[in-house]
């Protein structure tokens, strides 16, 4: 079962933050070998998405996994509520959703 997070994301900003992907007993998972990834979409059954970059910390033993959007990709999004979740896949081709929820996006004011 994946972990609940939700994300208030600043329209025209850029985004970023970090999780921490532990196993059953709460230790910090060893992501040697895994790949990931992080998407935003208006609702669940939407046919457009946007990536979300994932960068592991350089020692993979932290379960640590850095996520971020852009300010060109945060201004693409219209203000309000979306869904999102982090996925991780095994060197052997396990998939897990590690987290989900919602992501606000906040309206900006300040535009170039």
């Amino acid at each position: 079962m994946s972990t609940v997070s939700n994300l208030v994301v600043n329209q025209g900003a850029t985004y970023e933050t970090t999780v921490t992907v532990n196993d059953s007993a709460g230790t910090a998972l060893d992501l040697t070998g895994y790949t990931a990834q992080a998407q935003v979409r208006k609702s669940y059954d939407s046919s457009t998405a946007t990536n979300m970059t994932t960068t592991f910390h350089l020692v993979r033993t932290t379960g640590k996994i850095t996520l971020t959007l852009t300010d060109t990709q945060t201004t693409a999004l219209e203000w309000g509520r979306y869904v999102w979740d982090l996925l991780i896949t095994s060197s052997g081709g396990t998939k897990t959703r590690v987290v989900e929820g919602i992501a606000t996006i906040t309206p900006s004011v300040s535009r170039s």
